[in-house]
C-alpha cells in the first residue's frame, strides 16, 4: 500500500507525461497545418498553366469561359484545369459546361480547396465570403464591363447607354468580400461607344473584349498583382438593375434624345410603355427624332400629344423638345400604327378637335394623374 508521500510523487510523474504528450501532439498538429498550408501553396502554380474556377450565369459570362475553354489547347497555354460554378436552373453557362464536358460545382462550391490556383466570377450575381476567396493563392478575379469606379453593380452596360458614355470599357479587378466592384485593378481597356447602338450591341463587343483582356491578364497574373491598384471613390457611380418602373415615358421631362437613348438601353427587353385614356399602351419600332409640320405652326404642340403620319406609317409623340416616332404599338393586341390610328385614335382625335380638350393625346404617369382621371372619365 502506497504512502501519501509516494501517492503524490507518481501523480506529479503522471501529470509531467501527460503535459509532455499534449506539447508533442499539439506541435504534431500545429506542424501538420503548417505543412498542409506550406503544401498547399508549394501546389499551387507560380506562373501559369493556372487551375482555374470559373464562376458565372448568362450569355456575356459565356464569352470569357469559351476563351478560357478554347485556350487549354493553345500554344499559349495559360488554362491547365476547368471547373464551373453556376446557378440552379438552365442559365447559358451550365449548358456550355455540359456541352462542353468541364466538370460543374453547384453554388456554393465545396472541396475547392487547394484544388485550384485562382479563381474567375463573370456576371455571377452573389457576393463571395472572404472564407471562399482565401481558399485561391491568387485570389478570384472578376471581368466587369465597364471602366471601375465608373458604373459599379449589375448593369454597367445598359447604364452606360442609358446616360449616353461616349468611352466605356472592361476592367479586370481582384474580389474583395462582401462588396461588389470595388477591389484592385488588375488590367483595363478602353472602348469608344458606337454612335446609336444598343446595349445588346455593345454587350456583345465588351464580353469579347473582356474575354481577350482576360487572358491577357493571366499571362502575366503575378505581375498584375504586384502592380495592382486601388480605385479609389473619386468618379465612382452605380448601375443598379433595370427595373420596369424605367420604361414609363415622361413626355413633359424627357427629351428626343433622353428617349432615345433609354429604347436603345433597355427596348429590347422592356418595352417603352405610356398611357392612352387610361390605358397601358406599349411602344414598340422606336424611329427616333421627327420632323413634324403642323398646320398651324404658331401653335406649339402639348407633350404627349400624337400625330399620325400615313407616308411613314408611324406615330409621332410630342416629348420635350420636339417628336419622335414609333412604328408599332400594343394595346391588347399588337397594332401597326395604321391600324391603331384607324381604329383608336382617328374617332378620338375627331372628338378632340370639337371639344378643345386633349383627350387623345398619351399621358405620364409622373404628372399626370389628373389627365389620365379625365380620360378614364370620358371611356
Amino acid at each position: 500500500m502506497w504512502t501519501k508521500s509516494r501517492a503524490a510523487g507518481a501523480y506529479l510523474t503522471t501529470l509531467q507525461h501527460v503535459r509532455c504528450c499534449c506539447k508533442q501532439t499539439i506541435w504534431k498538429r500545429s506542424g501538420e497545418m503548417r505543412q498542409r498550408r506550406l503544401c498547399r501553396l508549394m501546389s499551387s502554380a507560380s506562373a501559369p498553366p493556372w487551375r482555374v474556377l470559373f464562376f458565372g450565369t448568362d450569355q456575356f459570362a459565356v464569352e470569357s469561359l469559351q476563351f478560357l475553354a478554347s485556350n487549354r489547347s493553345s500554344s499559349e497555354r495559360v488554362v491547365e484545369k476547368l471547373e464551373v460554378v453556376t446557378l440552379p436552373g438552365n442559365v447559358p453557362v451550365k449548358r456550355f459546361a455540359q456541352e462542353n464536358q468541364l466538370p460543374l460545382h453547384s453554388w456554393p462550391p465545396d472541396n475547392v480547396d487547394g484544388q485550384f490556383d485562382v479563381g474567375v466570377v463573370v456576371s455571377f450575381g452573389c457576393l463571395l465570403h472572404e472564407s471562399l476567396i482565401n481558399k485561391f493563392p491568387y485570389g478570384i478575379l472578376n471581368v466587369h464591363p465597364s471602366l471601375l469606379p465608373r458604373w459599379r453593380g449589375s448593369a454597367p452596360i445598359f447604364h452606360t447607354i442609358l446616360h449616353g458614355d461616349a468611352v466605356t470599357g472592361v476592367t479586370i479587378i481582384q474580389i474583395r468580400p462582401h462588396k461588389f466592384d470595388v477591389g484592385p485593378i488588375l488590367n483595363q481597356a478602353l472602348h469608344q461607344v458606337p454612335e446609336n447602338c444598343t446595349a445588346d450591341e455593345l454587350g456583345v463587343v465588351l464580353a469579347t473584349k473582356g474575354a481577350r483582356l482576360l487572358i491577357d491578364t493571366l499571362m502575366t497574373l503575378s505581375e498584375r498583382i504586384a502592380n495592382r491598384r486601388d480605385q479609389g471613390q473619386t468618379g465612382a457611380t452605380f448601375a443598379p438593375k433595370i427595373k420596369a418602373s424605367m420604361s414609363w415615358v415622361v413626355w413633359e421631362e424627357q427629351t428626343c434624345e433622353q428617349i432615345d437613348r433609354l429604347y436603345r438601353a433597355i427596348g429590347s427587353r422592356i418595352p417603352l410603355m405610356t398611357t392612352w385614356m387610361g390605358r397601358t399602351i406599349k411602344l414598340l419600332d422606336f424611329v427616333g427624332k421627327m420632323h413634324i409640320s403642323l398646320s398651324d405652326e404658331r401653335r406649339k404642340p402639348i407633350p404627349g400629344s400624337v400625330s399620325y403620319q400615313k407616308e411613314s406609317n408611324t406615330l409621332a409623340v410630342y416629348c420635350k423638345d420636339g417628336w419622335v416616332g414609333f412604328r408599332t404599338v400594343v394595346l391588347k393586341k399588337r397594332l401597326t400604327a395604321t391600324d391603331f390610328y384607324n381604329g383608336y385614335l382617328h374617332q378620338t382625335l375627331q372628338k378632340t378637335a370639337l371639344s378643345g380638350t386633349a383627350e387623345g393625346q398619351f399621358i405620364s404617369i409622373k404628372g399626370g394623374r389628373k389627365a389620365q382621371q379625365r380620360g378614364n372619365s370620358k371611356l
